[in-house]
């Protein structure tokens, strides 16, 4: 899911910096406008979250994520989020005393709800220079790469390729964000991912740009139809998931990074990774 503004492609591409998505006209894209939604939206509340103290004060931390970026959140049979950053965000929840509260939301308003609706984002959300902006980050806590998932015999294998294709992405990820700036792309934007995947396999769109886990995940349903190529490629650079917090809370930021820690230190966050993850 799940993923953002600072990757950068090969100069095959012709882009240096990747901002936002929509498409490669020069009117404001989609999500260039919601990122500057986003930007507006978030500087007063993080305003607001800085000046009442820290979410430490709070017996209970409400948790956005999006519940629709397997393997890392998803729905689980009871209706409610579950997959590894639900497992981890429990996990430091136990850490610090706290009770933990997750909350299933659209992606692309999770930032601009950090210190008001929500006190931390874990969504398989990408480390960029535009979102530090707003938000404070943890260490990161997972290394990934976007992959492009194809229908079988697809004759896209390069950037090259991607050109003047139509482009399913989830609106304000990291895919999306690089589909803009594809030269010709006609980008299809969707609230979840398994949407453009459905496109795909209905011909709608000629491919989707998606995180390299979830791509495999939606491969793995679908694997006589469809394939995931990597991400290198196509020339996309490796990424950096952490956990989202309100600007200024560096009491917050200090305790999630020492429970990752900590975590890591004891062996949780690795059986984590397997459990959720690798199936191992």
């Amino acid at each position: 899911m799940k993923k953002l503004l600072a990757l950068v492609l090969t100069g095959v591409l012709g882009v240096s910096v990747l901002t936002a998505c929509g498409s490669s006209s020069s009117a404001p894209s989609a999500a260039a406008e919601t990122a500057s939604t986003e930007v507006a939206a978030a500087s007063t509340e993080t305003e607001t979250a800085s000046a009442s103290g820290s979410a430490l004060d709070k017996d209970t931390l409400i948790i956005g994520t999006n519940a629709a970026f397997p393997p890392f959140e998803y729905a689980g049979d009871d209706g409610t989020p579950a997959g590894f950053d639900v497992d981890l965000i429990n996990a430091i929840g136990e850490k610090l005393g706290k009770k933990v509260e997750v909350k299933d939301m659209e992606f692309d308003s999770l930032v601009a709800s950090i210190g008001n609706k929500i006190d931390i984002a874990i969504a398989g959300m990408t480390v960029t220079e535009e979102r530090q902006k707003m938000v404070d980050f943890s260490d990161p806590y997972y290394e990934a790469v976007q992959n492009v998932i194809v229908v079988n015999g697809s004759e896209i294998a390069s950037a090259d390729d991607l050109k003047n294709k139509k482009i399913g992405v989830q609106l304000g990820t990291t895919g999306d964000f690089i589909a803009s700036d594809i030269e010709g792309s006609e980008v299809s934007q969707y609230n979840k991912a398994v949407d453009a995947v459905n496109d795909l396999l209905n011909g709608r769109v000629d491919c989707v740009i998606i995180d390299a886990n979830p791509a495999q995940e939606f491969v793995s349903q679908h694997a006589e139809e469809l394939t995931a190529l990597e991400g290198t490629q196509f020339g996309f650079e490796t990424e950096n998931y952490a956990i989202a917090m309100p600007k200024g809370d560096a009491a917050l930021v200090e305790a999630v990074n020492q429970a990752l820690k900590e975590l890591k230190e004891d062996g949780t966050f690795d059986k984590l990774v397997a459990e959720n993850i690798t199936g191992e």
